[in-house]
């Protein structure tokens, strides 16, 4: 049975496909020319209180099949939404306005999601076909090594050596941001083998603890560290080759004006992702950006994504479906996921112009949604696709102005 299981991960993920196969020869990334998101002013906001409580926001859905009689946004109000808030570490936060240049307006499905109240949740459909990742060999290596864990109780994905891609609502609820989002942090995960961390008598650092030279804020740091690996690790070490998180502080947090809508509005769903960026680089391999394909271009019509669902206890969780439905910004799908798999980075495997295999986020997993379907209420899992659009602003943030941004 595990060696079945084992079988189907690698088939899965494209480890054992045979060369030339009819699925390979499809399987293609297709770069397209984007536009180009370009900083014009930024301002100076007060301070959030940082009250909002971690859930997520339901917002209404007009339904999917009302989506391509709505008007494509006009120039101004992409601007309006691409424009972001920067939330620091020291809680002081800042408005950029962007405009948009190279950009072609064409009729387009969009989505209209505005606040609704919740519904019953349903994130399991029929038999639960998530696969919990604990053997060593995948849990360390690409792609599982990018997802990782928020201390608000989220997954996200590494998009750089200092950048996780996530939810918005992980970290802001459309008004405020949440609570502990101020001291936010990120868990990678690392194994730890039996007797590794036993301080080494000659070390630099052992030997100024030893005599008191430690400066008094590190010593702090670490030791709440320590404290933070043994609560996330239910109580373990991550001795005997157990896996354990290792907590970074993040530097700032950037939000899509989309979402954080202060008081002008309600968080749009198709605006809910967020980038964050580590105080600290880290060595992991990271996953590259794409822009979403259509589901006709989808290998298998399938996605895949990682994340620390709740109910698993900090196992790392991964898990493919077919998507049901899209519209200009979302993917339907009925992927199994619970609680704290929101955020995961939504990815595929596709073969780039160099016939080198890749796997790229073409989507961040924002969670339960019920949609209004010819008058019927339908329940799905969906995702916010990666638009061209999006990629330019996720690029200038993780690159800055200067980046080549023109592919995606």
């Amino acid at each position: 049975m595990e060696k079945a299981l084992l079988w189907l991960i690698l088939f899965t993920l494209g480890w054992a496909l045979p060369d030339g196969s009819e699925m390979e020869q499809d399987a293609m990334w297709h770069l397209r020319k984007v536009p180009r998101v370009v900083r014009e002013r930024t301002f100076h906001l007060s301070s959030p209180t940082f009250e909002a409580e971690a859930k997520m926001v339901f917002p209404k859905m007009c339904g999917i099949e009302c989506q391509e009689e709505l008007p494509a946004p006009s120039l101004p109000d992409l601007e309006e939404s691409l424009s972001y808030e920067t939330v620091f570490e020291n809680g002081t936060r800042t408005l950029t306005r962007v405009r948009v240049q190279g950009l072609v307006l064409e009729p387009t499905q969009n989505t209209s999601t505005r606040g609704a109240p919740a519904r019953r949740r349903r994130q399991v459909y029929g038999t639960d076909s998530r696969f919990s990742i604990s053997d060593r060999r995948f849990l360390t290596n690409f792609p599982f090594n990018t997802a990782v864990k928020l201390s608000t109780g989220c997954s996200g994905v590494l998009v750089s050596p200092t950048h996780v891609l996530t939810a918005a609502h992980c970290v802001h609820d459309g008004r405020d941001y949440v609570k502990g989002s101020k001291r936010l942090r990120v868990g990678l995960l690392k194994m730890r083998n039996k007797g590794r961390g036993k301080k080494r008598r000659g070390s630099k650092r052992s030997r100024r603890e030893a005599n008191g030279d430690a400066p008094r804020e590190d010593l702090k740091e670490r030791a709440r560290a320590g404290r933070r690996r043994t609560s996330s690790a239910g109580g373990q070490r991550g001795a005997g080759g157990r896996p354990s998180f290792q907590w970074t502080r993040v530097k700032n947090t950037h939000i899509p004006r989309g979402w954080a809508a202060g008081g002008s509005g309600a968080a749009a769903l198709d605006y809910d992702y967020a980038l964050l960026e580590l105080k600290r680089a880290h060595k992991k391999k990271h996953m590259e950006l794409g822009v979403s394909p259509a589901i006709r271009k989808l290998p298998g019509g399938r996605i895949h994504f990682s994340g620390f669902d709740q109910d698993r206890a900090d196992q790392l969780v991964y898990r493919f479906c077919s998507v049901s439905e899209e519209s200009g910004d979302l993917l339907y799908q009925y992927c199994d996921a619970q609680p704290g798999s929101t955020g995961s980075g939504v990815y595929l495997r596709l073969q780039g112009p160099d016939k080198s295999w890749k796997r790229k986020i073409i989507a961040v997993y924002s969670g339960h949604q019920w949609v209004d379907v010819h008058g019927v209420q339908k329940d799905y899992n969906v995702a916010v696709r990666i638009t061209p659009l999006k990629f330019a602003q996720i690029c200038l943030w993780i690159h800055g102005e200067g980046a080549d941004c023109t592919y995606g």
